[in-house]
């Protein structure tokens, strides 16, 4: 498979497309080393995966280079967020597996927490490093042999990531990686008979068909899917930080985030004020060059994900979106590589697609709402539940409307990402949960022996 860069529109490498026969040999190494690796003592993992962190952090620079090439992320997001979140939550998982309790007294039992097997590990291209990461390590943790099939437009950073294990001295068939397509090697690796597990990260339609291949065999599954996460602003909020916050939070990655607030909900009396200020915030994101230190925003993955975007701007402007900022035309001074203006949408009502579906690009839309009532239905009124924001004069105030959001995770007045939360969604935005303890439970059976 040729690997493009979509800055450029240039082939920068090409991998193997493996297949079924591939994806059988690599869970049949899995299933070769599951006991042994299973029965690991704790030390033994500790030792293993503190030189897998090890090897993540002197590789940071390789990494940012890696991603910045394959997935068009400008070299500052992609050191920050790309090479370091990897680093932070494969250090969390150093704590989380040297405190986990792995045996309980429960009564008159003692409940066992044991490896729930060959883990199949899918993940998506906007996050490549870091959805391998939160993955992979707490299953090898937990003393499960994974294979992984990454996606097919990064895989870049995966073979890198299989370097690195490698390197740190797992031992042989404890992690195996398979690349090639969705269709081909992640629907063979899902259905596999010898797989007890699917972590599977992607859009909700592909994960509904994960889901169901997994249950005709029984298999536990984990998805992390879709979002249309709503931002909702408060009367007595700071309303300029507010909308400053939710441009940045939309625009970065080039809108690439499943748990992103492409909804803004604002009371109608200050909608336009709100409107105003994202147009001006949106002025700051000039798509450019990912490997310039300058660039805030570079392109969308590839051609499918530019059309994609375009199209969804062009029907929202059918049905009545004001365009405010960027809009769905070509950007002529680039005229190489997959980019998309970034665009803010006002007069959008919560009927229109673009207020319903996931764009997966650089756009927001701003909606009002009537009081508090209305502003919880409208959070609320998507098949997705997958993050939100919350902003009101004092955290008390958010926190409660917070409950009343169906989603997995809350902001409160830009509170920090947390790698120790549990992360994941409500409705069809997934099941299970990843990070932190939660995430390392996902991939834990438990057994009862009774005295």
């Amino acid at each position: 498979m040729e690997v493009l860069n979509p800055a450029t529109e240039r082939v920068i490498a090409t991998v193997p497309a493996g297949g079924a026969a591939d994806v059988d040999a690599a869970v049949a190494a899995a299933r070769r080393s599951a006991r042994a690796w299973a029965t690991s003592t704790r030390e033994e993992r500790l030792a293993l995966l503190t030189r897998l962190r090890d090897g993540l952090a002197g590789a940071q620079e390789e990494i940012t280079a890696t991603v910045v090439a394959e997935l068009g992320a400008p070299v500052g997001f992609a050191a920050a967020v790309h090479a370091g979140l990897p680093l932070t939550v494969a250090s969390s998982y150093l704590t989380l597996l040297a405190e986990h309790p792995f045996e309980e007294r429960i009564g008159n039992s003692l409940v066992l927490a044991e490896p729930a097997g060959v883990i199949a590990a899918i993940t998506p291209w906007n996050y490549p490093l870091h959805q391998i990461v939160a993955k992979v390590v707490p299953a090898l943790a937990a003393g499960c042999p994974v294979v992984l099939k990454p996606a097919e437009d990064t895989p870049l950073v995966a073979r890198l990531f299989a370097r690195l294990v490698h390197e740190a001295g797992f031992p042989a068939g404890v992690f195996n990686l398979v690349t090639g397509t969705g269709a081909v090697a992640g629907a063979a690796l899902a259905a596999h008979r010898d797989v007890d597990v699917v972590s599977f990260t992607g859009s909700t339609a592909v994960g509904r068909t994960v889901a169901e291949t997994a249950g005709r065999g029984l298999k536990r599954v984990a998805l992390e899917l879709g979002g249309k996460s709503a931002n909702v602003v408060l009367p007595g909020a700071d309303l300029t930080r507010a909308v400053n916050v939710n441009v940045a939070n939309v625009f970065a990655n080039s809108g690439q985030t499943c748990s992103a607030w492409t909804r803004l909900l604002v009371h109608r009396d200050h909608y336009e004020e709100a409107v105003s200020m994202a147009a001006k915030a949106a002025e700051k994101y000039v798509p450019g060059d990912p490997t310039d230190p300058r660039t805030r925003i570079g392109p969308v993955v590839n051609a499918k994900q530019l059309a994609r975007v375009r199209g969804y701007l062009e029907g929202a402007i059918t049905e009545g979106a004001r365009v405010v900022a960027g809009g769905p035309e070509p950007i002529t001074e680039l005229p190489a590589g997959f980019y998309v203006r970034p665009t803010v949408l006002a007069d959008v009502t919560p009927d229109m697609t673009v207020a319903q579906e996931e764009v997966f690009g650089p756009v927001l839309v701003i909606l009002p709402y009537r009081d508090e009532e209305h502003a919880a239905e409208l959070a609320n009124g998507t098949e997705y539940g997958l993050a939100g924001g919350v902003w009101a004069a004092d955290t008390d105030t958010a926190a409660a409307f917070a409950r009343r959001l169906d989603t997995g995770q809350v902001d409160l007045n830009g509170g920090r990402f947390n790698p120790l939360a549990p992360f994941g969604g409500y409705k069809s935005s997934g099941l299970g949960r990843e990070l932190g303890r939660h995430g390392l439970e996902e991939f834990l059976q438990y057994k009862s022996l009774q005295y």
